[in-house]
């Protein structure tokens, strides 16, 4: 049963049809209108749509997570309309679902440079915006979705995993530091395919070599469960999923 709106406003940053609107259920059923922020517009009046028909507020604004000159301006007009943010996610796509990457073997400066600047460097200007009024506050919450690849050497994935690696590090070492501040920073570890999502579809869509991916699939809205267990619980800074094992 979703309940009346009474805690600040959650940010889902990259919202998809996958994890990102489970991860929107989850935290609207606790209370926290919602705010979702992703590149395709089109997309938005359904999404605001089904969530109000589960009796979640929320509202849809156009971004694209990279842009590093738009994201201030959301996120700040996202403050204007509901109150200071409470919680973020941050779940944007760290590649194009249809590109696979170079091996790690022939990875180099630029494709590493874009990666980063493509995923982690978005992440850090979007904690930027909200963090030091959590802080001021005493309370908030940050969330992120990594790769499996952070943690685990995966050589095909080259320039991906050296961004999703930062990324882990990141924001372990945030959530040392935000230790005692009320604020917390946790991570979601990902290794396997997210049903729902743009790449569950396209792989499942049409045969080619990735196809093997979906026999065995990760439930969004359990992954949206965990993390809402880390954000109140608050006893590990990540969590971690697979299918690969």
């Amino acid at each position: 049963m979703s309940t009346s709106p009474s805690r600040g406003p959650a940010v889902v940053v990259g919202a998809g049809p996958g994890l990102g609107m489970s991860i929107a259920r989850r935290l609207g059923r606790e209370g926290h209108p919602v705010a979702l922020v992703s590149r395709n517009a089109a997309r938005h009046a359904g999404y605001v749509a089904e969530l109000a028909a589960e009796g979640v507020e929320a509202t849809a604004h156009a971004a694209d997570a990279r842009d590093l000159g738009a994201l201030p301006g959301v996120l700040g007009a996202i403050a204007d309309r509901h109150g200071p943010v409470e919680v973020l996610y941050f779940g944007p796509g760290a590649a194009d679902p249809a590109t696979m990457p170079a091996p790690i073997t022939r990875a180099d400066v630029t494709s590493v440079r874009e990666s980063v600047e493509g995923w982690v460097y978005p992440a850090v200007a979007a904690v930027g915006e909200v963090l030091p009024g959590m802080l001021e506050r005493g309370r908030g919450g940050l969330l992120f979705a990594g790769g499996l690849s952070g943690a685990v050497p995966m050589p095909p994935l080259g320039a991906l995993a050296v961004s999703s690696a930062a990324l882990r590090g990141y924001v372990l070492t945030l959530n040392a530091g935000l230790a005692g501040t009320g604020v917390y920073a946790g991570l979601l570890t990902i290794g396997g395919l997210v049903e729902r999502g743009d790449i569950h579809r396209m792989i499942t869509s049409r045969p080619g070599p990735l196809s093997g991916l979906a026999a065995k699939t990760l439930d969004p809205d359990d992954i949206a469960d965990t993390a809402w267990n880390l954000l109140t619980k608050r006893e590990e800074p990540e969590a971690t999923f697979s299918t690969l094992s």
